[in-house]
């Protein structure tokens, strides 16, 4: 039922509706208050009467019994006689004669006739007949010492002596019961009690407690807490008791905290009303918020539907738009709620100019580059949140805002223009980095870079790049022009030269090479992309010679073309789990010494995902490759194809499947009996062909996962691959699920292991292996 409370006019008494306990408190107060009452009148110096009426007749009234009786109150206390003491009759002495009278004592004069003795009283010493306390002497000094600050009142908990015998405390353990929900459906029964338990303070005591007073707090705290869950599934008038039960005795006492809930009717909407403007199209509003009238009042639901609208509004056209205060008027009697929300949407707009202010890193006319609309287009704000992204991954900013700004100039169709303002703050645009790491096959490697990112704006960066390891070494130099004059699309120039020395090959290499690629980022996975340039080689590189059965070094000079495209349909670029990808690698190069000869390199990668799960997921790989117009002698061992590794068959060294020679090692030593070297070295020779393929079964629970694994593959002479001889690697991994990719590590080993080929082969590295 509904009720109001109403304040009576003032001059007048409005009845008042009390419960019992009211009654009973009321009629307490009234025992204790005499019937008549004595006031003096400072005006006229009378006396007068106060009539003070009885309370009133009513039968509902309880009786209150007195504690003794007036007889027993007139025979306990004694009567005062004045022929015993005459001072009991006198008058008062009126303030003029005691002031006279202590003035005179403290003169030293006797008191006159009549007068009492002096006081002694020391705050009168000085002779002054009016005096303040604060002049009285004070003998604590802690009482005339200031008081401290609120800010600075410490309050120290009482310590209490212990035994020192007891040195372990005695916990109490405790169960805990809710009882009353199976009033609502299994589903919303079984949310209630996940919400309770996630949030309850006896659940994340863990069903111990120091004593059964610790119990009742935290009981006491979890009734208003079910009572708060209850109302925001729409039962506003649910009540919760609670008790604690006893069983057991001494040690194998048991405590159970018990909350009963007597949840009440479920309110639902009766009506939903939207106080706005009308919008194109007219149901925007109503459309986006998904209520509908006879469901439960339910308040994540409220908010998410709000949340909704506030989002739909701005991809629609309505950057200013705001959600007002909700109203849900409740009724008693019918068990349901009117819900209004007020919304203003603002005007309708489209993209007007940008603008950019701030310590630029570079102006708007490089931010329209960036910018995935054009001016006149409908608002999205997706599209600036776009534009914010792509801003932020340029790493060239402190901070940087993006934010539309009303102009009220008219864009036709009843729209207006919104400027698109670009607040930057530049950031430092250097960097030094470093990177270290080892690779079975390929030793320990450190590297060091220098980057400036922004040497030529907009975003053209001098990159100058160190690395040093066991098997390689090498510098370079390198110019990029990030987002040129297209979004994620990149040039960049590359200068280096470096020294390889691994069991395939020894070569001395200095490269050119400028390249235009468009490929996917971390904040826009495209699902098309391509890159294309060119590339001049000089490579100085020994090799394995037929004709004289040794080594021999040669010179090669290769100019050639590059070209590559890509296919991504996965859902991640570090952690697919469902979809496909394919790229096509094509690089017509020519040999340029002794003439010039023709040839082409072509390889083809595809990978696909497939998760019956959550947990599980199938992933596979092909590659292969072939190298037509050529022959193997004649092309440089550093442009040959290579299989093995982390990246390509797991188990086998780097580049160490295909063809190979034996040749002795010159370290061996056969008189030697603790030598441990094997008397021979395995040379691969590369091949012109290749076919690779991997397969791999993911588990992951939680933040973590196990994977095993399969590879197999080989290199062939010759220029098609013929799927012979297939070598297989097979093993295990594990996986630590990062927020930017899964950490591995796995270890495998080769089946049907020859000579000089490893036991077993361990890799490391940030993302799936494919």
């Amino acid at each position: 039922m509904p009720f109001a409370v109403e304040t009576p006019p003032r001059g007048k008494c409005a009845p008042a509706r009390r419960s019992a306990s009211s009654a009973m408190a009321l009629a307490m107060a009234l025992v204790a208050v005499p019937a008549v009452a004595q006031s003096t009148d400072a005006t006229v110096g009378q006396t007068s009467e106060l009539d003070v009426p009885a309370p009133p007749a009513d039968a509902n009234l309880p009786q209150v019994e007195p504690v003794i009786t007036d007889e027993e109150f007139d025979e306990t206390v004694p009567e005062l006689d004045p022929s015993n003491d005459p001072a009991l009759d006198a008058p008062l002495e009126s303030i003029e004669d005691f002031e006279r009278r202590i003035a005179q004592e403290q003169a030293g004069a006797a008191p006159a006739e009549g007068q009492d003795a002096p006081l002694g009283d020391p705050t009168l010493a000085d002779g002054d007949a009016v005096e303040e306390i604060g002049d009285a002497p004070i003998r604590d000094a802690e009482l005339a010492a200031p008081l401290p600050p609120l800010d600075q009142f410490n309050v120290e908990p009482v310590e209490f002596a212990q035994d020192a015998t007891d040195t372990e405390t005695t916990e109490i353990a405790y169960s805990v019961r809710v009882n009353g929900l199976d009033a609502a459906d299994e589903e919303t029964a079984t949310s209630l009690h996940d919400q309770f338990d996630s949030l309850s303070a006896l659940e994340d005591g863990d069903g111990k407690a120091a004593n059964v007073a610790q119990i009742t707090a935290r009981l006491t705290e979890d009734s208003a807490l079910m009572q708060r869950i209850l109302a925001s599934e729409g039962w506003y008038e649910a009540r919760a008791a609670t008790q604690i039960d006893r069983t057991g005795e001494g040690d194998g006492l048991s405590l159970t905290a018990v909350i009963d809930v007597l949840p009440g009717p479920r309110y639902s909407f009766s009506d939903i009303v939207i106080d706005a403007d009308p919008t194109e199209p007219p149901d925007l509003i109503r459309k986006n918020l998904v209520l509908k009238t006879g469901d439960p009042i339910v308040a994540a639901r409220v908010q998410g539907a709000e949340a909704n609208v506030a989002v739909a509004l701005p991809e629609n056209g309505y950057p200013f738009a705001e959600i007002g205060q909700r109203d849900i008027l409740l009724n008693q009697e019918t068990g349901d709620g009117v819900y209004t929300l007020p919304v203003t949407t603002g005007p309708r707009s489209r993209f007007g100019e940008i603008q950019t202010t701030g310590d630029l890193a570079f102006d708007a006319e490089h931010v329209g580059v960036l910018a995935r609309f054009e001016q006149g287009e409908l608002y999205d704000s997706r599209m600036v949140d776009d534009l914010r992204q792509a801003l932020v991954a340029t790493g060239l900013f402190n901070t940087v805002s993006v934010l539309p700004q009303q102009t009220g100039e008219p864009a036709g169709e009843g729209t207006e223009y919104a400027t698109i303002l670009v607040e930057q703050e530049a950031g430092p645009p250097r960097t030094l980095a470093g990177s270290a790491g080892f690779g079975t096959g390929q030793g320990f490697r450190v590297e060091g870079s220098w980057t400036h990112r922004n040497l030529f704006p907009p975003e053209g960066a001098l990159i100058g790049r160190g690395m040093v390891g066991t098997q390689e070494q090498g510098a370079g130099v390198t110019f990029r022009r990030s987002n040129a004059g297209q979004r994620d699309r990149t040039f960049q120039a590359t200068a280096e030269a470096l020294h390889s020395n691994y069991d395939a090959y020894e070569a001395f290499t200095g490269r050119l090479s400028a390249l235009i690629s468009y490929d996917s980022t971390n904040i826009w996975q495209k699902p098309f992309t391509y890159a294309y340039g060119v590339q001049l080689i000089g490579t100085n590189e020994q090799d394995y010679d037929f004709a004289l059965q040794d080594l021999s070094r040669r010179t090669f000079f290769i100019g050639g073309l590059i070209g590559q495209a890509g296919i991504d349909r996965t859902n991640s670029l570090l952690d697919a789990t469902e979809g496909f990808k394919i790229t096509a690698i094509i690089e017509p190069e020519g040999s340029l010494q002794d003439g010039f000869t023709p040839y082409v390199r072509a390889r083809l990668d595809g990978s696909a995902y497939f998760s019956p799960t959550d947990a599980i997921t199938l992933a596979g790989r092909v590659r292969v490759g072939t190298i037509q117009g050529i022959e193997r002698f004649d092309l440089a061992p550093s442009r040959r194809f290579y299989a093995g590794g982390g990246g390509s068959v797991r188990g086998f060294g780097y580049q160490q499947l295909g063809p190979r020679v034996v040749l002795d090692n010159p370290d061996f030593d056969p008189d030697d009996p603790d030598e441990s070297a094997d008397p021979f070295i395995y040379r691969p020779l590369g091949g012109r062909s290749l076919n690779e393929a991997a397969a791999e079964l993911r588990y992951r629970f939680g933040n973590f996962g196990v994977v095993g694994f399969v590879d197999a593959g080989q290199v062939y002479e010759d220029t098609l691959p013929d799927f012979s001889d297939l070598r297989f690697g097979a093993g295990i991994g594990g996986r630590y699920y990062t927020n930017f990719g899964p950490l591995r590590i796995d270890l495998a080993m080769p089946l049907d292991r020859r000579p000089g080929e490893s036991k077993f082969a361990v890799y490391v590295s940030i993302g799936q292996a494919f």
